[in-house]
């Protein structure tokens, strides 16, 4: 009786998997192969301006307001932190306790309802490895199962960054771990360019575009930060960088670092076979792109990384470096890391042509419709891409960076961001491609120090 109630436990477990990965894929592939391109309104919103003003200072940690002051439509807050890594995690927790924990929560609860949508058949984001895992084991096993996974190549900086987070906060340091690993057990759809020479307004300059596509219905967009890291020098723990995330998460998706260095990254639901195979055991990416962000000086430095990397799961990156002008995208997966530029970019095709000093993805590797309107909006301004172009009329029109945007001008150093529209904030558009972008000078904020109380 009890092998047969095993095998009929069996036999649920593949139907609801089955059940569950052909509805991931009907929902992801409805975006990209159907219908024809977006085209959407510009974004004729105002860029804020101005430097960030301090709102708090305890010790290792300072928090300041960008784009406004703190509780504005698009201000965004901006944490600046000293120290040891664990120091560094216990005064963040401590300066955004309480939006830090709500987030927590928030997203606990959020991969919950997760769970439950994949087993009702409703609109989820969660990848088809986890979804395995959890038909087989629940989901707090099917977590602890990723964390065992990935640990083996997991810094130990950021267990303490974790550690001191959870003291801080109140919130179990497991429960942390476990909420790091959303990257891993999710799949957003974004988009990202890096341009230079003959497509830029000021063609001595390089520009790249990371436009986060995911769940506004989520609780990310209630807490959005950047978090501006200041390692001690001397002490092997890289050097200054932003991470634009949420308050409280410490690994990257978006960010900026003071070598002139940026992040964007997609999701790839729709790999081809050059992808190879997928992996559950190695370094969460947004592990390798923060390491990325905090110890590479150069793109020579974060491509020998990368394809050193013990890697996990399918997605696009791309990695800017303003000092050389140059920018590089990468196919990423457990078995390839691939590097293109504007002659060799991947995959070639009708609806992903290749351009002069270009390299452009929309939403996904395969994903026609958003590819080609995102080449079309390249075109339309091609030799005339600035930041305000690409916040006006490329974004807003493509219809992509629902969540969050940042838009980098590695050669000046800035960076503009948006952020979705708050829960608490009833006026605008809902979407980040619809608000008003901050405008940073990293300069500025990566020169910041303890003691200055002017900026």
């Amino acid at each position: 009786a009890k092998q047969k109630h095993n095998n009929i436990m069996a036999v649920v477990r593949v139907c609801v998997l089955v059940l569950l990965l052909a509805y991931v894929s009907r929902s992801h592939g409805a975006a990209c192969h159907s219908g024809p391109p977006p085209n959407g309104d510009p974004n004729n919103n105002p860029i804020l301006e101005g430097s960030p003003k301090l709102v708090k200072s305890i010790k290792n940690a300072k928090l300041y307001s960008a784009g406004g002051a703190p509780g504005d439509p698009d201000a965004i807050p901006l944490v600046h932190l000293w120290g040891t890594p664990y120091e560094m995690g216990y005064a963040h927790g401590t300066i955004c306790n309480e939006t830090a924990t709500a987030l927590f929560n928030g997203v606990w609860q959020y991969l919950e309802d997760q769970v439950e949508s994949a087993l009702n058949g409703t609109v989820h984001h969660l990848s088809p490895l986890f979804l395995e895992l959890i038909s087989n084991y629940g989901l707090e096993l099917a977590l602890q199962l990723e964390i065992e996974a990935t640990s083996p190549w997991t810094g130990s900086y950021f267990n303490e960054e974790l550690q001191g987070l959870s003291d801080a906060t109140g919130v179990p340091y497991k429960k942390l771990q476990y909420i790091h690993m959303i990257g891993e057990l999710t799949k957003g759809d974004c988009s990202m360019y890096g341009a230079w020479g003959k497509a830029l307004q000021k063609s001595n300059h390089l520009m790249q575009l990371r436009a986060l596509d995911w769940d506004v219905d989520g609780p990310f967009k209630n807490y959005p930060q950047i978090i501006v890291y200041h390692p001690t020098p001397g002490t092997g723990n890289g050097h200054a960088f932003a991470n634009v995330a949420w308050s409280g998460f410490i690994g990257s998706i978006t960010g900026m670092s003071s070598k002139q260095m940026a992040i964007s990254e997609i999701g790839v639901a729709f790999p081809d076979k050059s992808f190879g195979k997928e992996s559950r055991e190695g370094v969460p990416f947004t592990y390798v792109l923060r390491d990325i962000l905090q110890f590479d000086e150069d793109l020579g430095g974060a491509e020998e990384h990368l394809r050193d990397a013990k890697r996990t799961c399918d997605l696009i990156f791309g990695v800017g470096d303003g000092k050389s002008g140059e920018f590089r995208s990468v196919q990423y997966s457990a078995s390839v890391a691939n590097f293109f530029t504007d002659d060799n970019m991947m995959p070639e095709a009708s609806w992903h042509p290749r351009m002069d000093d270009i390299v452009y993805y929309g939403m996904d590797w395969i994903c026609p419709t958003f590819n080609q309107a995102m080449h079309t909006q390249l075109s339309k301004y091609y030799g005339n891409l600035t930041a305000e172009v690409t916040i006006h009329d490329i974004v807003p029109v493509v219809q992509t960076g629902n969540l969050h945007i940042a838009v980098y001008d590695l050669t000046e150093n800035e960076m503009f961001v948006a952020n979705a529209r708050r829960d608490t904030v009833t006026s605008g558009g809902l979407y980040a491609y619809q608000r008003s972008f901050v405008h940073l000078n990293m300069t500025e904020i990566f020169a910041v120090t303890q003691d200055d109380s002017s900026l």
